[in-house]
């Protein structure tokens, strides 16, 4: 959730400057008492993605915390973590012990924002239309399990699997399982634009300035029912170019809260010098930031090239003199928080070694330096990608083993280049779609894989995968999970690098912080509210 990108992008300067004028009393700037939050997310309308908020094609952090507001599913993550539970539905449960057919009842009397009834065709329609529509850089990986979707009267939708898959509900807690009105959402193509229309707690109003979001305005949503409590009428979302302007808008009072992203630099110097009148509150967090690699390109097909780059990167000095007490190196796919993690790449690799890597490539028969471009986004994760990038280039280069390039690209560009494998080697982000192992290896390993690689694992794919989808208890899986990072390690079709942590800055009065951003980066504004701090 692109999902999937990341948190926490460096921006130049501080926010120190600019909050010495906060109050503690006073609140942001929103219009009729709204609450206003800030973010550096982007969402752009073009000709290679003219939809970007529609629920069968985006697939980006920001993007879900638009649709979240807006578009209800039929279950929901519970705030403080947990198993799922009913949203749009009064209930859910399996039919089967194989895990294989789901049911789900909806509410009484649900609709949609504008009134006209929510019903278990819609939910149907919903559905089949982001399987059908099978966008390349979309969601659809989450729900290509689904064999069909049965309707029982206008209450109660049926899900009959293809296979086993505990995680069913997690599944249908993300906004590609949402429910939209069919006669705004064509039943076999993108809804173009930035409109968003659903039964959630709010409607959504978008201003928009030469084809880019600016604000989006979410006002309670008189007609919602669901499980989710609305503490406040009305947010405004304000959108800014990078971490700076964010963070000048919260001193001058003009926005209540900064969400996505505050820069690494932002968040020390407030931790080192707390300012009157704002607080910082630190969260887990479980984003990841990682290098994929097409395995068919000639400079890094033989995995032994791979090897070499892990066996030399050196994560904690990335971790540590590029994002600060803000990163920490990550040795897995899967981070620690999660079931089921562990070192594998540490366990394998060990500390970096140049000697090591040289060894691996010798006994590959690879001649060095092994030539190749580090490719990255310019503007999507923040300025300190680009130093990231540059350390790897050193590191890399260093050894004599590579002669690495570097280049950033934007955002709207980059993506669909690494879709189509323009790059033979790019760096990339992940939120979890939900927090369970199965989101930090099946969209990388599966068929259908979220970077479209080419890298196939039989075992992972025919044996592994399904496997650790049958067992309801997820701790019981371990081993299997175990089993899927050491392939990882093994292979490297991507190399894990660093997970993150998340802060978030927000005036004193505003109640709900802790509740309204959860370590998967999921943005729930209907928990914010005023109050005395």
């Amino acid at each position: 959730m692109n999902r999937k990108t990341l948190v926490l992008p460096a921006v130049l300067g501080l926010l120190a400057p600019v909050l010495a004028a906060c109050g503690a009393t006073e609140a942001g700037g929103g219009g009729n008492g709204a609450i206003v939050v800030g973010t550096t997310d982007q969402f752009v309308a073009s000709k290679e993605a003219p939809a970007p908020l529609d629920p069968a094609i985006g697939y980006e952090a920001g993007v879900w915390n638009v649709l979240r507001q807006t578009v209800q599913t039929l279950m929901n993550i519970p705030r403080g973590g947990g198993q799922p539970v009913p949203e749009a539905a009064e209930s859910c449960t399996f039919t089967d012990t194989a895990n294989e057919s789901y049911r789900c009842r909806l509410r009484a009397g649900l609709t949609f924002a504008d009134g006209s009834a929510v019903t278990a065709d819609d939910v149907k329609y919903s559905i089949d239309r982001v399987i059908r529509i099978k966008s390349a850089n979309g969601p659809v990986a989450l729900l290509n399990n689904i064999d069909t979707v049965e309707t029982r009267g206008d209450r109660e939708v049926v899900f009959h699997l293809k296979a086993p898959d505990a995680t069913f509900p997690y599944k249908l807690a993300t906004p590609p399982a949402g429910i939209v009105p069919r006669d705004k959402y064509p039943a076999d193509s993108a809804r173009d634009g930035f409109q968003v229309d659903g039964s959630g707690p709010y409607t959504m109003k978008p201003e928009v300035k030469d084809d880019q979001i600016v604000r989006v305005v979410f006002t309670r949503n008189p007609h919602y029912k669901g499980s989710l409590k609305v503490l406040n009428d009305r947010v405004e979302l304000d959108h800014f170019p990078d971490a700076t302007a964010m963070g000048k808008a919260l001193g001058e009072k003009k926005i209540d809260m900064m969400t996505r992203t505050m820069s690494p630099e932002q968040a020390q110097q407030m931790l080192a010098k707390p300012e009157d009148g704002v607080k910082l509150t630190e969260m887990p967090g479980l984003a990841i930031r990682y290098l994929g690699f097409d395995t068919e390109d000639p400079a890094v097909k033989n995995k032994a090239v791979r090897q070499a780059m892990a066996q030399v990167i050196d994560r904690g000095q990335i971790a540590s003199e590029v994002y600060g007490t803000t990163a920490e190196p990550l040795y897995s796919l899967i981070p620690s928080g999660i079931t089921a993690h562990t070192n594998s790449f540490f366990n394998k690799y060990g500390e970096p070694s140049a000697a090591k890597a040289a060894a691996i490539l010798k006994d590959a028969g690879i001649h060095t330096p092994v030539r190749f471009t580090l490719h990255y986004t310019s503007d999507y994760y923040g300025q300190a990608t680009a130093t990231e990038f540059g350390m790897l280039k050193k590191q890399l280069n260093a050894t004599g083993l590579f002669d690495v390039d570097i280049k950033g690209t934007p955002w709207a560009k980059y993506r669909p280049a690494e879709v189509r494998g323009d790059y033979g080697v790019y760096g990339m982000g992940w939120f979890p779609d939900f927090p369970d192992p199965d989101n930090y290896t099946a969209p990388f390993l599966d068929e259908d894989n979220f970077l479209n690689s080419p890298y196939r694992s039989t075992e992972a794919q025919k044996t592994l995968i399904p496997r650790s989808r049958r067992e309801p208890d997820r701790s019981a899986v371990a081993t299997t999970f175990k089993h899927l990072q050491d392939i990882v390690a093994e292979d490297v079709p991507v190399l894990p690098v660093w997970q993150g942590k998340q802060y978030v800055a927000s005036l004193d009065g505003l109640t709900g912080v802790e509740w309204a951003v959860n370590s998967s980066a999921d943005i729930h504004l209907w928990e914010l509210g005023r109050g005395t701090g």
